[in-house]
């Protein structure tokens, strides 16, 4: 196991330990109401998928794409990487009210989505719980640097750090709208085509989880969608207890679920790979320096 691919990240990184909670289902949705509001970025989505039809497939994709990045071999991870930016470079899309065509690889777009992605993870974990230093989030801005790279951006153009993050959402507030296409993602979000055994399910299940990511966006991106929010306290009370209660489902039964990344990982590096939030904890010493054992 010593010889082992750990990946782009491996154990000691604050990206395996946090991808491996529950909390990042509601942190995923949180990232598509967020990229959606960028209209340019929803406008190449919307004009070159199937998403009304194959929203889940798309969900499951990008799942799919993060968990192979994380907790996949080096050459799984690039393979990965190198398959995305050649779906990316043979597509465009058209603004409606210009005529432009533009590539859905422009660098901005891709910054965008990548950084309403790694913003969310963050957001939903650490205000769902997870305790983390600011050295530590720092860290894991700075790790995804690397996810950057494989999408097709210049990791030297890519925030290093939750300032630099903070920043750059500022700087892009005057581009955000909620716009026809936006419109189309929260409608889907919020009421997702099922088969009809599955609409109480829906109602009871899917409706929380999109509520719970929705409340947890920004206030400017609450003004902009026209919908209230609760009060950010409550909002924060909800994501605790709903990370709570995921969190006592046992990991192991959790990673069964497909496309069982984690389980895979763990055969590949060994028991001592398995991934857990808690387990920053007992890394503040690697991950934040030197400091007393």
């Amino acid at each position: 196991m010593r010889d082992a691919d750990p990946g782009l990240f491996g154990p000691s990184s604050v990206t395996w330990q946090l991808h491996s909670d529950p909390m990042m289902w509601i942190a995923g949705v949180r990232a598509l109401y967020l990229q959606a509001l960028l209209p340019r970025a929803v406008r190449g989505v919307m004009q070159n998928s199937e998403f009304r039809k194959d929203a889940w497939g798309r969900l499951m994709r990008t799942a799919n794409f993060v968990g192979t990045t994380t907790y996949g071999t080096t050459e799984a991870a690039e393979r990965a990487g190198a398959r995305v930016r050649k779906i990316h470079s043979m597509l465009s899309a058209t603004d409606p009210e210009t005529g432009e065509r533009y590539g859905v690889d422009e660098p901005e777009l891709l910054l965008w989505v990548h950084c309403a992605e790694i913003d969310s993870y963050l957001h939903v974990v650490r205000r769902s719980g997870i305790r983390l230093t600011d050295a530590q989030a720092d860290r894991y801005v700075d790790e995804h640097r690397v996810s950057a790279r494989l999408v097709g951006l210049d990791p030297d153009r890519v925030p290093a750090t939750t300032g630099q993050l903070a920043a750059y959402f500022e700087k892009m507030r005057s581009e955000l709208a909620a716009g026809p296409e936006a419109r189309d993602v929260d409608d889907f979000l919020r009421k997702p085509p099922v088969h009809a055994l599955m609409i109480p399910a829906r109602a009871i299940i899917w409706r929380r989880v999109a509520n719970l990511a929705y409340a947890s966006l920004p206030p400017y991106a609450h003004e902009l969608y026209g919908r209230p929010a609760p009060p950010p306290a409550a909002v924060t009370r909800r994501l605790r207890l709903i990370g709570t209660l995921l969190r006592c489902i046992p990991a192991g039964v959790r990673w069964q679920l497909p496309p069982k990344h984690i389980l895979r990982a763990v055969a590949r590096l060994g028991p001592g790979s398995r991934p857990a939030p808690y387990k920053l904890h007992r890394r503040l010493v690697i991950l934040d320096g030197p400091g007393p054992v």
